[in-house]
């Protein structure tokens, strides 16, 4: 297959029957013209332009139209193909939010968390509808909210029900990216194994699926947001990035909130304390950046920071055309067959009110 920027042609050496369809119109042409000098030796001029009226442009439209839509269908029997990102057999999404009650905070509109279900919502209505996607939330500890499904009703019901998940029991970065870790492994496994692969029972399976998915590319990519610093978990962020790089699921990480970002310590209920040394009731709960840059560069994902509802939005739209998807061809042969169409119905419309009529 042969191409040129991103064109390529399956059989290229069908575009050769261009220089025929060409030819045939330069003869065409100079047929047309040799009529025309016939024409002029006609005796009676007056007589002739009545019967056949003088040849303007217009009425070579048509003919040009057939010809150009017979070079489209030329170029479609070679078999184009353009490069675009394809979605990834088996592609799955692992949706992970975070749901401390530092999501409360109301710096960005209406709340973090709110804003957060928002932009999920459009990122489950814009994404192909053969992406699984897999959500986790997280506070203190981490659960799965709904394992990888294509079912988008599924999923934005768990999205609805989120604040249900919310406790008062910190951030666990390292032991969320850990349970979708876990739960992208899972999804794998369910799927038949890549063609001519031959999974082995036993402990050899998980090894030789991590193994084909390394060197093929993952199917799996990891959604990471969270909006504050790791307080609480068994493992430390970085920890939990290194099992994602090993098992080669990219993260892509959001960090949401801005530094200016308080919650009331009033509203976190009985046992927080009393306010600090300056009367204050407000916890300042600013993101973690850094943190969540680190994990991102470590397993070949990608970094986004959020200060606002709008913001957040346009990272998971920009992440939603990038997730689960590769480089690839894709053959535009109908595309081709259904302009040279259009084409035709157009020269067959404009002939029948631009071809010469008799009196």
């Amino acid at each position: 297959m042969s191409g040129l920027n991103g064109l390529s042609f399956q059989s290229p050496w069908l575009l050769l029957s261009l220089v025929v369809l060409a030819g045939a119109v330069a003869l065409w042409r100079v047929s047309e013209r040799r009529s025309a000098r016939y024409a002029v030796r006609y005796p009676n001029l007056d007589v002739l332009a009545s019967v056949v009226p003088a040849r303007s442009w217009p009425r070579l439209v048509p003919p040009l139209l057939v010809a150009l839509s017979l070079a489209v269908l030329l170029v479609a029997l070679a078999r184009p193909h353009v490069e675009r990102m394809l979605l990834k057999e088996r592609a799955t999404v692992i949706l992970v939010v975070d749901t401390s009650r530092s999501m409360q905070a109301e710096d960005v509109e209406p709340t973090r968390l709110g804003a957060a279900q928002e932009a999920i919502r459009t990122f489950l209505d814009d994404v192909p509808g053969r992406l699984n996607v897999g959500l986790v939330v997280f506070a203190g500890e981490a659960q799965v909210a709904t394992p990888p499904t294509k079912d988008r009703e599924l999923v934005e019901t768990a999205l609805e029900a989120i604040e249900t998940y919310v406790v008062f029991g910190g951030t666990a970065i390292g032991d969320a990216l850990q349970t979708a870790v876990d739960l992208g492994k899972t999804a794998i496994e369910q799927e038949d194994p890549p063609e001519g692969k031959e999974i082995a029972a036993g402990s050899e399976t998980r090894h030789l699926i991590q193994a084909a998915t390394c060197e093929e590319g993952s199917p799996v990519s990891i959604l990471f947001l969270s909006d504050g610093a790791q307080t609480r978990g068994i493992l430390q962020p970085l920890e939990g990035a290194a099992l994602a790089r090993d098992a080669c699921f990219p993260v892509y990480t959001i960090a949401l909130g801005t530094p200016e970002g308080v919650i009331d310590r009033g509203s976190l209920g009985p046992g927080f304390g009393p306010p600090d040394d300056s009367g204050s009731n407000l916890i300042p709960v600013p993101p973690d950046p850094e943190t969540l840059r680190e994990i991102a560069e470590m397993t070949g994902g990608e970094f986004s920071e959020a200060r606002s509802a709008e913001a957040l939005e346009m990272a998971y739209e920009s992440l939603g055309s990038k997730l689960g998807r590769e480089p690839g061809e894709s053959e535009i042969t109908f595309l081709l067959v259904g302009g040279a169409g259009v084409l035709l119905l157009a020269a067959l419309a404009l002939g029948t009110f631009l071809a010469p009529r008799l009196p």
